[in-house]
């Protein structure tokens, strides 16, 4: 127990002065990128967009705009689409640099499961909402064992697993994965509906279709509000098999 707090102190402390220094030694290349997103297409420089945190709060989540201006995630659209700037910053995850705002606030660490759109928590089973227990990151082990290349179930499975074991050494192992992702752009699969297509994964849970419709109306906050015996069984033997 006590060096579970030892842990999570010194955590804490390493987000905040590193977050600061990168802030310092970044504010350069974040004017450069600023610069190009105002060239290259109208619309805000930063977007912001409320997320899941720990223990299911809620926060403003910030990155660079690299699609045109559109302030709803859900709209898929064909007008919406990547930016030649904002193709070069997802590429080079340099679009994520304003994250470190968030890890400065306390809202995020460097190291966590991603935060996700407030949409996905509706469809969580009891077991999913686990990877809620900790502060969201700017990368997590999800991204480092396949990124946007593997399931919504198989993120998940991962998230859970690193909430399970809470260590330095698992942080430095995603750290140092994380490197080789990003020079490498393993798993940095390009699909516009890739978070329309996780949640209708997630809503493949459901059994009672009623179930599905309240939720989704918001007269229950979640799937597992819902209750365990509204899901799908073969979906809920796939999710565990990989969870």
């Amino acid at each position: 127990m006590m060096l579970q707090i030892m842990y999570k102190l010194f955590k804490r402390f390493i987000d905040f002065i590193f977050s600061l220094v990168l802030l310092i030694l970044l504010s350069p290349v974040m004017l450069i990128v600023a610069i190009a997103i105002k060239l290259d297409s109208k619309g805000p420089i930063l977007f912001k967009q409320e997320r899941s945190g720990k223990n299911d709060s809620v926060f403003k989540m910030y990155k660079f705009r690299s699609m045109v201006a559109s302030n709803d995630v859900m709209n898929f659209k064909e007008e919406d689409k990547i930016t030649r700037v904002g193709k070069i910053l997802r590429k080079t995850s340099l679009d994520e640099i304003p994250q470190l705002f968030n890890i400065l606030k306390g809202e995020m660490s460097f190291i966590g499961p991603r935060p996700w759109i407030l949409e996905y928590r509706k469809y969580f089973t009891k077991q999913q909402k686990r990877r809620l227990e900790v502060l969201p990151g700017l990368t997590g082990l999800a991204q480092c064992e396949g990124r946007n290349g593997i399931s919504v179930f198989e993120k998940i499975n991962y998230d859970i697993k690193y909430v399970d074991n809470l260590s330095l050494r698992m942080d430095l192992y995603v750290i140092f994965k994380t490197f080789y992702i990003v020079f490498t752009a393993k798993g940095a699969v390009g699909n516009k509906n890739i978070i329309k297509n996780e949640l209708e994964d997630l809503k493949g849970q459901f059994k009672n279709k009623n179930k599905l419709k309240r939720v989704m109306n918001g007269k229950y906050d979640s799937l597992a509000d819902a209750n365990g015996d509204s899901l799908n069984s073969d979906s809920v033997r796939y999710a565990e098999s990989v969870i």
